[in-house]
């Protein structure tokens, strides 16, 4: 029946992609409720482990084992900078795919032109700066590594380790869902389509950026 919008369809049976792109948003929450989560107990955890003595099996006494880790700060620093930047151009590259959504109906109007508009790559500029902080980050392994602090060094060095790997992995995810919209083009993916997908990863970007700036001061601060 025309225009009964049934099916995730909006009106004269077209896809309702305003509807898509709001139930993506609220899958978004629900995905990063968990994340949050995750990094709330590593962080509870965290704090409970550089308080708590351990028992030293040689003179049978209760020992603090935490060692402040040397963080190379100054490459972190720089990979701070990096997925700021990144978190930046993934969102020039939402409005600018939003803008795009908005304009295409009028510009397929007959007898109407919009002039034709420079588009800056933005979300190719987005992953190479995120795969540029991954990088950073293998490079900040190595140097904790050239310090003598690995992964069984101390507790408070596998506190390290395996937060800057968890953040690592959640933002492979993104990396991933980036590669997938830049390829959508290639696939002849609607602007609709290619639009949810951006604007979905632009907010999970933005969050993972966030992210790491509380993991930077978390184990800046609370050595």
């Amino acid at each position: 029946m025309p225009g009964g919008g049934g099916n995730g369809g909006g009106g004269n049976n077209y896809p309702d992609y305003g509807g898509r792109l709001r139930r993506a948003r609220v899958g978004l929450l629900v995905a990063l409720a968990p994340i949050l989560m995750l990094f709330v107990a590593f962080t509870s955890a965290y704090v409970v482990r550089k308080g708590l003595p351990t028992l030293d099996d040689r003179t049978g006494q209760y020992v603090h084992d935490w060692l402040s880790v040397s963080l190379p700060v100054a490459l972190l620093l720089v990979n701070t900078g990096l997925i700021l930047l990144s978190s930046l151009t993934m969102e020039f590259a939402r409005r600018q795919i939003t803008r795009q959504t908005a304009l295409a109906p009028v510009g397929s109007i007959p007898g109407i032109s919009i002039g034709k508009e420079w588009n800056f790559p933005w979300l190719s500029v987005s992953v190479l700066l995120g795969i540029g902080f991954l990088i950073g980050q293998w490079m900040a392994w190595r140097e904790l590594e050239n310090r003598g602090f690995y992964l069984a060094t101390s507790p408070s060095s596998s506190f390290v380790y395996l937060l800057t790997a968890a953040h690592g992995v959640h933002l492979i995810g993104g990396l991933l869902v980036m590669l997938y919209a830049q390829a959508s083009v290639w696939m002849g993916k609607p602007l609709e389509e290619r639009r949810i997908v951006v604007d979905v990863t632009a907010w999970y970007w933005h969050f993972m950026a966030l992210l790491w700036i509380y993991i930077f001061a978390l184990l800046w601060f609370a050595r």
